[in-house]
């Protein structure tokens, strides 16, 4: 049965209106959200993949993320066969480039490829918003080629020097927190960047992308997530990380909206990522923007990521707009040029995400307790994400959550705690 919040964003046009190309990487949590979410406001959908998918028999494009043009050739011939499209949407950040040069080709509203491929580089990141002179910690690049370590390990060091210690070693084609670690001194600085380029190489990057070191912001972390159109950004959630981690690494846990900052320093934070992503260019679709409140400027949110993408894994399962409207509804429709604005960044009952973190690299075995964890009053799903038997390592080094604990209460406070207490009761068995 549709519920009123579908119907109102349910297209009403024809059918090539209601039809949407969606690419999906063979590896992401979201392919069955947005399948639900189409079905829910009757949106027709076309899917092209870099691998199978367990979509229920529904006929996948197969498409190759190393060769965008001929990938794209073959998208717009099958939309040339079944008939029109009126957007093209990424699932993911994998597919994102792709997206881009497909929607080109067939004329739909899109961002530049050069704009989506600045988003997914932190190193660009950075100097653009430098360019345009918006607040972001103290950074420097150092490249990756050189004639020998010892090289190598002096430019690390007088980056380090540069911005200041603590300091934060990333790599720049990363997300997740994979690839980031702290140094508080110089070696330390050094070790970090050793350990990053096997992660780099581990992860097919190109063996000489540049590193990035910069200055580590204390304060409150977090994240805004919104939806661009014709460069304007809506708002639809704001999350606080209640206990962000501090290094050395930065494993995501938790994630609470409404945000319980002050509201002068969340307007700040909502400008500073509209302004961050029309530096980088973006002008369509979802964004995923994070943030450090820096208790060092008085309060300043400053800049750490953005991605062209809403926020990532299962955590979109934590939010629901009025009428039940799941995020993934959100971004078809917006993809679809329906209004979204109004649903956006309301006081909704308050809700979060846990994310399960892999605790020590192994195989994993199992998960005690998950009956326990689920009965916490507040608690309302607990998916675990990994298969039994799959070998897995924890940040900075890996890529993957256990899983995702969720919640809703009447306050935020009351989330955060149904959160902390199931997560109490799950033991992890990694042998």
């Amino acid at each position: 049965m549709t519920h009123p919040r579908a119907s109102r964003l349910s297209p009403d046009t024809g059918q090539a209106g209601r039809r949407v190309l969606l690419l999906v990487p063979a590896r992401t949590y979201r392919a069955a959200d947005f399948l639900a979410a189409a079905g829910r406001i009757g949106v027709d959908l076309v899917v092209g993949s870099d691998g199978a998918l367990p979509l229920g028999g529904r006929p996948v494009i197969p498409v190759s993320l190393t060769d965008p043009r001929a990938s794209a050739d073959r998208l717009v011939a099958r939309v040339a066969r079944v008939g029109p499209v009126a957007a093209v949407v990424a699932a993911d950040a994998p597919m994102l480039v792709l997206a881009a040069v497909v929607a080109a080709r067939l004329g739909l509203p899109h961002n530049r490829v050069a704009a989506v491929r600045a988003a997914a580089d932190k190193a660009r990141q950075r100097t653009r918003w430098a360019s345009a002179g918006l607040d972001q910690p103290a950074f420097r690049l150092v490249p990756a080629a050189a004639p020998h370590d010892a090289v190598r390990d002096d430019a690390v060091r007088r980056a380090a020097r540069a911005v200041g210690f603590p300091c934060v070693v990333k790599a720049i084609s990363l997300s997740a927190s994979q690839g980031v670690l702290r140094a508080d001194d110089p070696e330390a600085a050094v070790a970090a960047a050793r350990r990053i380029r096997p992660i780099l190489a581990a992860a097919r990057r190109p063996a000489g992308e540049p590193l990035l070191i910069e200055a580590y912001v204390t304060g409150p972390e977090l994240s805004v997530d919104g939806l661009l159109s014709g460069g304007a950004l809506s708002v639809i959630a704001v999350f606080d990380k209640p206990g962000a981690a501090d290094g050395p690494t930065f494993e995501e846990t938790m994630l609470v909206t409404p945000s319980r900052l002050p509201r002068a320093v969340l307007t700040a934070a909502v400008a500073a990522a509209g302004k961050a992503a029309r530096a980088l260019g973006l002008t369509h679709g979802p964004i995923h923007a994070e943030l450090r409140v820096d208790d060092a400027g008085r309060g300043r949110p400053m800049l750490l990521e953005l991605a062209a993408r809403s926020i990532g894994g299962l955590c979109s399962r934590a939010l629901r707009f009025p009428g039940g409207a799941s995020l993934e509804e959100m971004v078809l429709a917006n993809a679809l040029g329906l209004d979204t604005a109004p649903a956006a960044y309301q006081e909704t009952r308050p809700a979060g995400v846990f994310m399960l973190p892999v605790p020590r690299p192994g195989t994993f075995r199992s998960v005690h307790g998950r009956a326990d964890a689920a009965a916490v009053p507040g608690i309302t799903g607990l998916t675990i994400t990994i298969q039994v038997g799959q070998r897995v390592r924890p940040l900075p080094d890996g890529d993957r959550y256990l899983g995702f604990i969720f919640a809703a209460a009447d306050t935020s406070g009351d989330v955060e705690k149904a959160l902390h207490a199931a997560r109490e009761r799950l033991r992890v068995i990694i042998e």
